[in-house]
């Protein structure tokens, strides 16, 4: 299928960076993201609870957002648009996947989503006590977004929708920047 004039009308928007044309394109295109990620997580058997699906959305727009929209600068318009964001979608998120299989291989994921929901508690409340003695070293050397996003998170116990509203930060971005922070926090080497 060729791209329609809606989409390539919509592309032009994004890549001109005018008003709204961002909004527009999550719009239309967070449906189609959602169904990969399942499909992928279905297709790999591998669970996703809705803050995966989040944070597994939130790296698919990342990932179109880096280096002033190079993913979509990329687009010859050979095939629709829909088709081409899918398959770099579907590749984020098995990149991101195995990522994070990789790390709860080495050890850095300490207990899996089906034994939280056996255990009746979530990951984010367990993720929170097993940091608490970490999060001083985590805000050590981070900008003071990620900081604010850790402190708020780790320590006064918010929801990503909690945090999200008060810094004025999109939803989709909270997981990321805790991701972020604990990884710099294993790069130093005090995890």
């Amino acid at each position: 299928m060729a791209l329609t004039e809606i989409d390539r009308h919509l592309l032009q928007r994004c890549l001109a960076e005018e008003p709204g044309a961002w909004k527009d394109f999550v719009d239309r295109f967070l449906g189609l993201f959602v169904h990969v990620i399942q499909h992928t997580a279905h297709a790999r058997s591998v669970p996703t609870s809705t803050d995966d699906i989040d944070d597994l959305c939130s790296e698919v727009f990342l990932a179109l957002l880096a280096n002033d929209y190079a993913v979509l600068r990329q687009f010859r318009g050979e095939s629709s648009l829909a088709t081409y964001i899918t398959v770099v979608a579907r590749r984020v998120v098995v990149r991101e996947m195995a990522r994070r299989r990789m790390s709860e291989a080495l050890g850095h994921v300490n207990v899996g989503a089906s034994a939280l929901e056996h255990a009746h508690v979530t990951r984010s409340d367990l993720q929170r006590v097993e940091n608490q003695d970490q999060v001083q070293r985590m805000l050590a050397g981070l900008p003071e977004r990620e900081a604010a996003v850790v402190r708020q998170y780790h320590l006064e116990g918010r929801t990503y929708r909690e945090i999200s509203t008060g810094l004025g930060i999109s939803e989709n971005t909270v997981g990321p920047m805790l991701s972020r922070a604990a990884a710099k926090l294993r790069e130093r080497g005090d995890a």
